[in-house]
């Protein structure tokens, strides 16, 4: 199944069938902040402190949520942003650490702790900093479309119904109204359109770089850039 193929099938998607699917499933946010969040700690805290781990104070894996070039611009306008304020180049790729090599995607910024940097918590209460200017990865999660070509956020579906795949959430199998059932949908469909476009902007615009020793390059659908977003 080519790029395209898959992109015509996204565009040809249908919102109410999207909507069904997502209303047979169920979904309400929780705001219990953990699709925004650094994972758990894969080791035990003492077993991680012995081997002079320093990862697991508040999670393991940093949080890492595609977005896309004009959603970065589209934050970064939100307030006073340098561009790595918002985004940084998504780790898969990369050697260990991200000091070098070569990633085709740009994820989320994270702050120390590896959360989401427009994350806060008050009381037990997740809240996003930019909620109406967030991603539609952000948007849309805990779902996905099951194109070939499509994303799947934070590992395999646990849930699915037609072409909807929902992924792990504690928000899943609550009620929800058809009106935000709809809503939800034509966000969806949306972002299955848009990582279509911009996989296929990313391999018409890929272009090899001389890059030297312990340097990043991000290829996106603009082409190859450095972490500050500026093009080779």
């Amino acid at each position: 199944m080519s790029l395209e193929s898959d992109l015509e099938r996204a565009r040809a998607l249908s919102v109410d069938d999207l909507a069904d699917a997502i209303e047979a499933i169920g979904f309400e946010c929780t705001r219990c902040g953990g699709c925004c969040t650094a994972t758990e700690p894969a080791v035990d805290p003492d077993e991680a402190e012995s081997a002079g781990r320093t990862d697991t104070a508040s999670g393991g894996d940093p949080h890492t949520a595609t977005l896309f070039p004009a959603e970065i611009r589209q934050l970064q306008a939100t307030g006073e942003y340098d561009f790595r304020d918002v985004a940084r180049p998504m780790p898969y790729g990369l050697d260990e650490g991200g000091q070098s090599g070569e990633t085709f995607e740009w994820a989320l910024q994270t702050d120390p702790c590896g959360n989401c940097t427009f994350y806060e918590e008050s009381d037990g209460v997740g809240a996003c900093t930019v909620h109406e200017d967030r991603p539609l990865i952000c948007q849309t999660y805990p779902f996905s479309v099951a194109l070939d070509s499509t994303v799947q956020p934070m590992g395999e579906a646990v849930d699915e119904d037609g072409m909807v795949r929902a992924h792990e959430c504690e928000g899943l199998g609550r009620e929800i109204s058809r009106e935000d059932a709809r809503d939800l949908a034509r966000r969806l469909k949306e972002r299955a359109i848009r990582e279509l476009e911009e996989a296929i902007g990313v391999r018409d615009n890929y272009r090899s770089v001389d890059r030297s020793e312990g340097e990043v390059v991000v290829h996106d659908s603009e082409g190859p850039k450095r972490p500050d977003g500026t093009e080779f």
